[in-house]
């Protein structure tokens, strides 16, 4: 199925206590590998089921919780969601150099949701694994 949830971000008011929460809560390791002041959550080891994410000072009173879906396109896909009754919330935004495009809309409920389109250099990353994936499953 395509349009997978790849990524999660966690705002927090105490950065330390929120930490430990998680850290003691559900063992998940999290750590500041670019020392940017926005930490990876990994929530899993790798080949099992499950996502990482992020975890980031709050930058709004209310800012939520932010599950992050995989895309091809975030332009078409932003034209999806408002042709559904959907809003735009943050228009397409690079992230970081070789990182891509994130964009943040709101469905008709309210609810909001990012769209993360990989740079072409992790998209071509990402192919062979999938490719290799794909192989193993069909011995």
């Amino acid at each position: 199925m395509s349009n997978a949830i790849v990524h999660f971000e966690i705002p927090a008011d105490d950065m330390q206590r929120a930490q430990k929460f998680y850290k003691q809560a559900f063992g998940w390791k999290i750590s500041d590998p670019w020392k940017m002041d926005y930490f990876m959550v990994e929530t899993r080891k790798k080949g099992e089921e499950g996502i990482n994410g992020g975890l980031m000072p709050r930058k709004m009173p209310d800012q939520r919780f932010m599950n992050y879906i995989s895309v091809k396109s975030i332009d078409a896909s932003l034209q999806k969601v408002e042709a559904a009754g959907g809003s735009v919330c943050m228009p397409k935004t690079e992230i970081g150099t070789g990182m891509g495009w994130i964009a943040v809309f709101q469905d008709t409920e309210g609810n909001m949701m990012g769209f993360h389109q990989p740079s072409a250099k992790l998209a071509a990353k990402a192919k062979p694994k999938a490719a290799a994936k794909k192989a193993a499953k069909k011995k």
